[in-house]
């Protein structure tokens, strides 16, 4: 498919500061464990719960990087959206998210830099008791 027919997503042009999305994703078992098969991850902390109910955690956890593809997911889908890349990521993990959570992530753009042709993207994640349990920022270079 060329771009010709492809709606891409918006541009440096009309991206603006204040931009925002909400996306809201239930993690369910299916989810880890396709991660889990796709990566070849076998961390007992993300699928035993025998074996996580003996650490500080105390039941299995999502793993980190599946969370991560929530947000660059939404980033290529719809902030910028189609057309878009991800060039430079920072992550805060402030709770473990267990399985079956719904998280609801919040995208904001707070910076456009025209000079670079980037655009950063502040995101912040939260269960479903308001508890905040990742951060991040996100530098995307919106399609051209």
């Amino acid at each position: 498919m060329s771009a010709t027919n492809y709606q891409l997503g918006k541009t440096l042009s009309t991206i603006k500061e204040g931009d925002s999305l909400t996306v809201t994703q239930a993690i369910e078992e299916r989810d880890i464990f396709l991660y889990l098969g796709l990566t070849n991850d076998n961390n007992p902390l993300f699928t035993q719960a025998d074996y996580a109910a003996q650490t500080d955690y105390q039941h299995a956890i999502v793993p980190q990087i599946l969370l991560t593809g929530i947000i660059t997911s939404a980033i290529s889908k719809h902030l910028p959206g189609p057309g878009s890349n991800v060039v430079n990521l920072s992550l805060n993990f402030m709770q473990p998210v267990f399985h079956g959570v719904t998280l609801t992530f919040t995208f904001n753009v707070i910076r456009v830099d025209k000079a670079r042709e980037l655009v950063t993207i502040a995101v912040i994640a939260k269960d479903a008791h308001q508890t905040k349990v990742l951060d991040a920022e996100v530098l995307v270079a919106p399609p051209k």
